[in-house]
């Protein structure tokens, strides 16, 4: 099966980059994209880019049968009461498809006021460059309607089905880790800044040093610590960068940063 009419509700940085992977198969399919955010000029610019067509939250509601929702948390409420009885009107199945941090599916169907079909997605940034890491489960929504759904998001990277009570774990590491990265990134940038590189030369060597070392591990399948091992020769000079870090507690920072975003998703739930 192919989702033949497409719809996100919410055009900013994450709806906006999958809305992107999703025209390249709507392209090649045939369907119709469909675009609604809260300011429409976003939306106009974003559906100038793409071929696609610029809606209201219920035309969307009424039309899709891959219904996106790439809200904040704390705008979910409002916008599924306020489709909500256009989504009970409809007699055609359909598939509500959120991103929404800290919602589960149980708690969207509640919100949009019926059992509907319902995949929940964790994906990252890297997904407007298809680098991208998408966790996802599903509510209701059956086999065949799932691996359409990942044919339509092939383009935006590796996704990976989970159990519902792993998803906001797997968000606090790959949802959130690129801006943990970034700050590796950066403070390896400015440390080759201050021997001399010149910056655009440094930043591109400390990105394409993560980007090398992701894909040695996802190649080889080694542990971390293996592959730092490989590049900490005995009396060398990578021991003492690492001995370094080690003195500011950089591997605890990052577990730490992993559970307090955790912890923080958990507070989300109770508000939303």
């Amino acid at each position: 099966m192919a989702y033949r009419t497409i719809g996100f509700i919410g055009c900013g940085n994450m709806g906006g980059a999958l809305a992107k992977c999703a025209a390249k198969r709507i392209a090649e399919d045939g369907g119709r994209l469909l675009l609604a955010n809260r300011t429409g000029e976003k939306a106009e610019t974003l559906a100038a880019e793409l071929g696609a067509q610029v809606g209201t939250n219920m035309e969307l509601a009424a039309a899709c049968d891959l219904l996106f929702l790439a809200v904040k948390p704390q705008m979910l409420p409002e916008m599924l009461i306020g489709i909500s009885k256009t989504l009970a009107a409809r007699k055609d199945r359909f598939v509500l498809v959120s991103m929404v941090t800290g919602v589960t599916t149980e708690r969207l169907q509640t919100l949009a006021g019926g059992a509907y079909p319902v995949i929940r997605i964790m994906p990252n940034t890297a997904a407007a460059v298809g680098a991208g890491m998408i966790q996802y489960c599903a509510r209701g929504a059956t086999e065949a309607e799932q691996n359409a759904f990942c044919n339509l998001m092939q383009d935006a990277g590796v996704l990976d089905p989970l159990p519902e009570r792993l998803l906001d774990a797997a968000s606090a590491v790959s949802g959130c880790g690129p801006a943990y990265l970034c700050l590796a990134l950066e403070g390896m940038a400015d440390g080759g800044v201050a021997l001399g590189l010149p910056r655009e030369k440094a930043i591109r060597y400390a990105a394409q040093t993560l980007v090398g070392l992701g894909a040695l591990q996802l190649g080889t399948g080694l542990h971390p610590g293996v592959l730092k091992d490989q590049v900490t020769s005995p009396g060398g000079t990578t021991i003492q960068g690492v001995r370094k870090l080690e003195n500011f507690s950089v591997r605890a920072a990052f577990t730490e940063a992993v559970i307090a975003a955790y912890e923080r998703t958990a507070a989300l739930k109770e508000s939303t």
